[in-house]
């Protein structure tokens, strides 16, 4: 199966399972896919692909779903739970990666054979978290924001212009912020620009994707909402 399809596929799946976990357990829900997916995100990021034609990180569709969530919660929960649930990713993201460095800290057996394969992936994971979490927390805290003033601007009206208005600034800066961090450096600045055009367009991607499930949602909702 093409990369192209596999990623359409997955972009599907992802955000189908958010109105799942919403629908059945509620802001609760919300709170763990926002940690969850932050994780997987972070791991998923560190593997470069060639879809369409560019060269891209995975990672985009699992953090796209991130801003699905926090929309949810501000749509049926309020703004400040909508906070809640970035702070509750942001603690979580830190936790993670300061668990795997301490992971990498103990000797392993002589029989081991983990230990360097762990140590490929965590140990470039602090870079990718500080980028992550400068991104996260700038971004999430903007699309909060944001989607409350268009909320507001047009009385509770036009769902799909709150949605997108919020999400299409938000993750110009995440892209930015994340991959000057995580990225600066390591790859060819053609490669490097390449990856930061081609991330936020597929960020922009899954967003559009989501406006069709923020409206699911409503018809969908639990008990708490």
């Amino acid at each position: 199966m093409s990369n192209e399809l596999l990623w359409l596929g997955f972009a599907v799946l992802d955000l189908s399972m958010v109105l799942v976990i919403f629908r059945y357990f509620g802001r609760v829900g919300l709170f763990a896919m926002i940690a969850f997916n932050l994780i997987i995100c972070n791991l998923q990021v560190l593997k470069t692909v060639e879809m369409f034609g560019l060269t891209m990180t995975l990672g985009n569709i699992v953090y796209g779903s991130v801003f699905l969530a926090t929309d949810l919660l501000s749509e049926h929960y309020g703004k400040e739970e909508a906070r809640r649930g970035v702070l509750i990713g942001f603690v979580f993201l830190v936790l993670g990666t300061l668990y795997m460095q301490i992971a990498l800290l103990f000797t392993p057996a002589p029989d081991d054979w983990a230990q360097p394969h762990l140590a490929a992936i965590f140990d470039f994971l602090p870079r990718v978290a500080l980028g992550s979490l400068l991104a996260y927390g700038v971004s999430q805290l903007h699309d909060v924001w944001a989607f409350h003033y268009w909320k507001k601007k047009t009385g509770g009206r036009h769902l799909w212009l709150r949605n997108n208005a919020s999400t299409v600034v938000s993750q110009l800066l995440d892209s930015t912020i994340f991959c000057f961090v995580a990225f600066a450096g390591v790859f060819p600045w053609e490669v490097f620009w390449q990856i930061l055009v081609t991330t936020y367009l597929v960020k922009l991607v899954v967003a559009a994707f989501d406006t069709p499930f923020m409206y699911l949602s409503r018809r969908i909702r639990p008990a708490d909402a």
